[in-house]
């Protein structure tokens, strides 16, 4: 019986172009993302460099200026539908599952959700989970084990009685090797409101 379920937040929640940072990125000269900036970048999600720390890396490695760089960081982020906003409310006033956020993301995309939607929006988003979990604050990120262990742990969750929900395969595959079940909602193709039309979990 499903009884926990963990969302993620980009392209589940709010609509992601994941190519929009990459692209700006090459504007500024930023033509090849090196295993280094790879690095760094898993880093700052992880709460382990400090914004200014992040933003410094590449002023110094490729001349950007912060006003620039943190331009072309949150490009990658676009709208909230309100459909998905209205499931989650009503989701969540049934009271019929533990509801987790578990998202990778880091300081800039958080000040530019919660400054572009307004608190007041973020507030009520956040609200309607009972566990908000942010890579940057948690220092773990998916798709490693320990982020997933964490949770289940920290809240005595049965893996079976817990479905995972995610766009990016890499995570999916690492929750079920846990025995957690799963959902690769694939974007363009899907939509979160549809979750209770899936049959590939036991709800």
């Amino acid at each position: 019986m499903l009884k926990n379920i963990i969302f993620d937040f980009g392209d589940i929640f709010i609509n992601l172009d994941k190519e929009a940072t990459v692209n700006a990125l090459a504007q500024l000269g930023v033509s090849e993302i090196s295993e280094e900036t790879v690095r760094v970048c898993q880093q700052y999600e992880m709460g382990m460099l400090s914004t200014k720390s992040f933003v410094d890396f590449f002023e110094a490695k490729f001349q950007i200026s912060s006003e620039k760089l943190i331009a072309a960081w949150n490009a990658i982020l676009l709208d909230f539908p309100e459909h998905r906003l209205l499931f989650l409310q009503e989701l969540a006033k049934n009271a019929n599952y533990n509801l987790f956020l578990l998202s990778n993301t880091n300081e800039l995309h958080i000040s530019w959700i919660q400054e572009n939607w307004g608190m007041r929006l973020y507030n009520t988003f956040k609200n309607c989970f009972g566990y908000f979990y942010l890579s940057h604050e948690m220092r773990m990120r998916k798709p490693n084990a320990n982020i997933f262990e964490y949770v289940l742990k920290k809240h005595s969750l049965v893996p079976k009685e817990t479905l995972f929900i995610d766009d990016t395969q890499e995570n999916i595959d690492a929750a079920k090797l846990l025995g957690i079940q799963t959902w690769n909602l694939i974007p363009g193709q899907d939509d979160i409101i549809h979750l209770f039309n899936q049959k590939q979990f036991s709800n």
